[in-house]
């Protein structure tokens, strides 16, 4: 009988693939430390069905390197249980793995069809299985439905993708050397200032992001508004009363502003010109990840990683195709027909599908990207079950109905616009209504667009300006970046990857370098960036990331070697090195205050005292040891201003005011709960968040 070893990258993935070779048959479950695996039995074959806990095995300091010292540039391969703090259940997994694939006949990888899953399986197979994968299968799926699993299996690739390996095997060498030296110089350098260890990091794509939020926040910071005003006024035309908008637009000069107000105001205008105007709006492309992570944010205020943690829920448990993918194109192959008849029968889903059902043709409305790895993440037909949470129902829900969208009828609206003429003036009137919603009631509530058409209006006639009025407004700078739009700054950049950026992203929360909803960069990221620009601008520079990420895509089409990459990008980081370490000290006095302030929640505000003009400052109270805002004037000036503070989490002030009060804001990140804003003044008021 032939015997069969199959490496899986999760433990679902494993289960779901044991169910759909066995076809109902029996799954006999084997248990090797502590670790369970699946046989079956099919067709005179004996498959072993094991998984991975993602990466076994990682990159390392080549062996007898200790301590924290840098420049550190050997390295090697081991597995993570080796490592120091590595994970004792990894180890045994890989003599589960290990005695579980000997004498076995074909070895397949079935792990994730990516880069990353690409790895996993080689590293599994060479080292764990006895250097397997030079003999190696590769299953190939964008979905764990049991039909495509079988399919997969009954037609594998010939071989392992070592283009992908290699290219996969570059990046994870390069982001470890790059992190380990620049991490270990930035901690080595606080160290040597103040005796304190702390935790610092920064990377190849880690730096260059944070440069974008510093650089969003100067240009916030620097930013001056200018004035304008915008003409409105209540028009009454045939009784009925429309709001016009000065045709002119954006006006710069008040005296300018208030003569057409005083011009117009109470005046008889005419009705000069209708226009209409019927356009079509395209039903909406299927979902890529960006553009899925895009919209969870807007929808349900997710983040890039919540999102992408949900999304491998729901793959795992089949409902949805393989989310990581930049692809906006549905896959030929799939039937479009028994999908929407299997989502049909889901309650809330049965309307929509029903008109879809009746169309004579179903053809997506498909974007310009694509991927050679999956396609666009679409349902497969699957039902959730009652054990999905709220938040996964929510995303399942978003997939599904841009799915349906992505077949829809285009919208159809009539755009109508008025140009009323007054004393010289124009201003104009406009409205639109939708002579046919097509895709959009698919997509509702997520695209529910309103409608206000216009009454009846000829021209020639008579228009009443009752009320006008000049509005003032200021000119505004770029909003703050959130998760969402600040992981498409990464995309757009070309740094990063699908699988990585939101990772990336939450790094920066974690290592307290930026904060809030509204991302705005604390004193430490600040100062992190600006130390950095200061002594090795390189690390910072998105071009250089961006070129390396070309470099190792190019690995990945064979059009380059990784050892040359990876030589590169070791002697464009010696020099760096070295200059940092010879400025240890320099670096580490300036680093070291801020880090301080960061950890121990004390450090001055970036606003004055609302009583006397003094510096404010986080205080401790030496008789009792609570935190405070206080006054540098309480004995210049005998000031007794002074603001409670929460006693629990780090306390970091940030260049944010009060909407309500303007009071300089304060981020609060208890341990073990997510950060949160607070207003001192409103706090004190018994008004906990801003």
């Amino acid at each position: 009988m032939k015997s069969i070893f199959i490496i899986c990258e999760k433990g679902d993935a494993a289960k779901r693939l044991a169910e759909a070779l066995s076809d109902g048959g029996e799954i006999r479950e084997i248990s090797r430390y502590g670790h369970r695996a699946f046989e079956i039995l099919r067709e005179g074959e004996r498959i072993v069905i094991c998984h991975a806990l993602g990466h076994l095995y990682e990159v390392g300091p080549a062996r007898g390197q200790r301590g924290l010292g840098y420049p550190i540039l050997d390295f090697s391969w081991r597995p993570k249980s080796e490592a120091k703090g590595g994970r004792r259940r990894s180890g045994a997994l890989i003599s589960a793995i290990s005695e579980l694939s000997k004498g076995v006949d074909v070895f397949i990888n079935a792990c994730d069809y990516d880069l990353e899953g690409e790895l996993i399986g080689y590293m599994v197979l060479k080292y764990a299985c006895g250097g397997a994968e030079g003999k190696a299968k590769r299953m190939r799926f964008s979905t764990l439905t049991h039909w495509e699993l079988r399919r997969a299996y009954d037609n594998p690739l010939p071989s392992l993708n070592f283009k992908l390996v290699e290219a996969a095997k570059c990046r994870h060498e390069v982001d470890w050397i790059y992190g380990i030296n620049l991490s270990r110089a930035l901690i080595n350098s606080v160290r040597s200032a103040s005796g304190r260890y702390e935790a610092l990091s920064i990377g190849r794509v880690q730096g260059p992001t944070l440069k974008f939020v510093i650089e969003r926040e100067l240009e916030i910071a620097t930013f001056v508004p200018r004035p304008y005003w915008l003409i409105g006024s209540e028009v009454e035309i045939g009784g009925a009363i429309l709001n016009a908008e000065h045709d002119g637009g954006a006006i710069s000069r008040k005296e300018e502003a208030d003569g057409i107000v005083r011009a117009v105001s109470g005046k008889e205008g005419v009705v000069e010109r209708v226009e209409t105007k019927v356009s079509e709006m395209a039903p909406p492309t299927p979902f890529n990840l960006p553009d899925l992570q895009a919209e969870a944010y807007e929808h349900f205020a997710l983040t890039p990683k919540q999102s992408l943690s949900i999304l491998e829920r729901l793959y795992l448990n089949a409902l949805i195709s393989y989310p990581r993918t930049s692809s906006q194109k549905l896959p030929k192959g799939i039937d479009y027909l028994s999908i929407i008849e299997s989502l049909s029968r889901i309650r809330e889903y049965g309307v929509p599908c029903s008109r879809l059902l009746a169309m004579k043709e179903l053809r997506p409305n498909e974007g310009d990207k694509d991927d050679p790895a999956h396609p666009a993440i679409y349902p497969t037909g699957n039902h959730p079950t009652d054990a999905l949470d709220k938040r996964s129902r929510a995303l399942f829900d978003l997939i599904v109905k841009r799915f349906l969208a992505t077949f829809g009828k285009p919208a159809l609206r009539r755009l109508e616009v008025a140009t009323l003429a007054c004393e010289g003036h124009r201003f104009r009137v406009s409205g639109v209504k939708y002579l046919d919603r097509g895709w959009i009631d698919l997509y509702s509530p997520y695209a529910d667009f309103g409608e206000e058409p216009l009454p009846p209006l000829r021209e020639g006639e008579e228009a009443l300006f009752r009320k006008v009025e000049a509005i003032l407004r200021f000119t505004k700078p770029k909003p703050r970046f959130n998760p969402s739009s600040l992981l498409r700054a990464m995309e757009d950049e070309g740094i990063g990857t699908k699988a990585t950026r939101a990772d990336i992203i939450d790094i920066l929360f974690r290592r307290g370098y930026v904060a809030g909803k509204r991302i705005v960069a604390t004193p430490l990221g600040m100062k992190v960036v600006e130390t950095l620009s200061k002594y090795c601008p390189k690390i910072l520079d998105a071009k250089f990331t961006k070129e390396l990420e070309a470099s190792m895509e190019a690995i990945a089409r064979g059009e380059a070697r990784r050892e040359e990459v990876l030589a590169i990008a070791i002697e464009f980081l010696k020099p760096i090195l070295l200059d940092l370490k010879s400025r240890e000290g320099e670096i580490g006095e300036e680093l070291a205050k801020s880090m301080w302030e960061a950890r121990s929640g004390l450090s001055e505000l970036s606003i004055p005292c609302p009583h006397c003009g003094s510096p404010l400052s986080i205080l401790r109270s030496k008789r009792t040891g609570k935190r405070f805002i206080g006054c540098s004037g309480a004995w210049a000036k005998g000031c007794k201003f002074a603001l409670p503070l929460p006693q629990r989490g780090k306390l970091l002030p940030l260049n944010m005011r009060c909407k309500d009060c303007g009071f300089q804001l304060i981020q609060v990140r208890p341990v073990g709960r997510r950060p949160f804003l607070i207003c001192p003044k409103c706090f004190a008021e018994g008004r906990l968040r801003s």
